[in-house]
């Protein structure tokens, strides 16, 4: 698509800004807009559940520097509905954005919990106001659950313990922390938090809330009460793609559907990136989606490369998908696509100095691996993922 001069990236998070930067140093020089539904600009989110939430990083300093892809930026506006046949994206307030090309960055959200909860006492954590509000509603006497065990939940459990919060409780359905890093790394993680003080409920859930205005106390599947005056809600996220009902654009399971090079399936004009977007991937069956910040920063520059190139010159997009979490001074990392693995092995654990490294694999081929305080291991394992050829889906 070599002649658009006007390209629209809905979404205003990381994928957005390193599409506009891609596309302006890909050589584009038209009208370029950015509709982002938070009021504010670009913005670093990993931050948000450690250095914000423990006050040592003020929120300013999470922005990103964004001048430099001269855009038009309607933010505090939520994209409503696409309509593809007249290339018009609609805005909840009634105005119309005309595009030639169209990047769809919208992110996720937080999963709400499926049930009532009391109005007051009860937080998600995805954007910097969650952050601030979790902060302001804690101090050491406060009693806080953390429902869901997984990456976002273990890092606020480690935050809120570093804060001085005396009483933290950690739950979660699965029996060790972090399941999609399977029960190797989940048992270190699980010894880290209960040696910093967390109370760990593993391998139950919450049968309801008590509280009518505000939350006072959780009460289990296993019969079990757990106080609790606060109470963070992390069970994942939802794609924002509800705004794309009747357009057309094929979603898998919710996310929008593209092709291997970042193209909405069925739709020459319009690219996806991040956390929406879903695609194959050639050492697995079926499309997956990645809700990491490196894959969204580099999928994104991807889509615009590809946005901008001729069908016959775009590139696939085949990462080596990475993530991090940092948890009580222990550096933990992720290379490949460990969680398809069907078989995991230690090759190296040593508790003394806190590291661990996991390999993956899938009948003989090596799919991923994590580490524990062994970055210079992880480097290894990303250089020889991103070497092999890739084994039969």
């Amino acid at each position: 698509m070599t002649q658009a001069r006007r390209i629209v990236i809905a979404g205003a998070g990381l994928a957005g800004l390193r599409a506009g930067e891609a596309l302006r140093d890909g050589g584009f020089d038209g009208e370029l807009t950015v509709i982002g539904d938070e009021p504010h600009p670009p913005y670093n989110r990993p931050p948000l559940s450690k250095q914000v939430l423990t006050g040592t990083m003020d929120p300013d300093r999470c922005r990103f520097p964004a001048d430099r892809i001269q855009a038009t930026w309607l933010l505090g506006t939520r994209a409503a509905a696409l309509d593809r046949a007249r290339r018009t994206i609609l805005l909840h307030d009634g105005r119309q954005v005309p595009y030639d090309g169209l990047v769809i960055a919208t992110g996720r959200r937080a999963r709400p919990w499926p049930g009532r909860v009391p109005p007051l006492g009860v937080h998600t954590l995805r954007t910097v106001a969650d952050s601030l509000a979790l902060r302001r509603a804690v101090d050491p006497a406060t009693r806080v659950a953390v429902l869901g065990a997984g990456f976002l939940g273990c890092e606020v459990a480690a935050s809120l313990r570093t804060l001085g919060v005396a009483t933290v409780t950690l739950i979660d359905i699965a029996p060790h922390p972090m399941p999609g890093l399977g029960p190797e790394i989940g048992a270190r993680v699980a010894a880290m938090h209960a040696e910093h003080g967390v109370r760990l409920r593993l391998g139950t859930t919450v049968a309801r809330f008590e509280g009518r205005r505000r939350v006072t106390a959780l009460h289990m599947a296993d019969g079990t009460r757990i106080p609790a005056d606060v109470v963070l809600i992390a069970l994942g996220s939802v794609p924002n793609t509800e705004w794309l009902a009747g357009s057309g654009l094929a979603l898998h399971r919710g996310s929008v559907l593209c092709d291997t090079h970042c193209m909405a399936v069925g739709a020459d004009r319009i690219a996806a990136a991040g956390d929406v977007a879903a695609w194959p991937h050639p050492r697995l069956s079926e499309p997956f989606q990645v809700e990491h910040w490196t894959n969204a920063g580099d999928m994104a520059k991807a889509a615009a490369a590809n946005l901008l190139a001729a069908p016959a010159h775009r590139t696939p997009y085949t990462p080596v998908p990475t993530f991090w979490s940092d948890q009580y001074g222990a550096k933990i990392q992720s290379a490949g696509l460990f969680g398809h693995a069907t078989r995991r092995t230690v090759v190296e654990d040593d508790p003394g100095s806190g590291r661990l490294v996991v390999e993956g694999d899938r009948d003989g081929e090596l799919m991923g691996a994590v580490t524990v305080n062994r970055p210079r291991a992880l480097i290894g394992y990303q250089r020889a993922l991103a070497a092999s050829p890739a084994p039969a889906a």
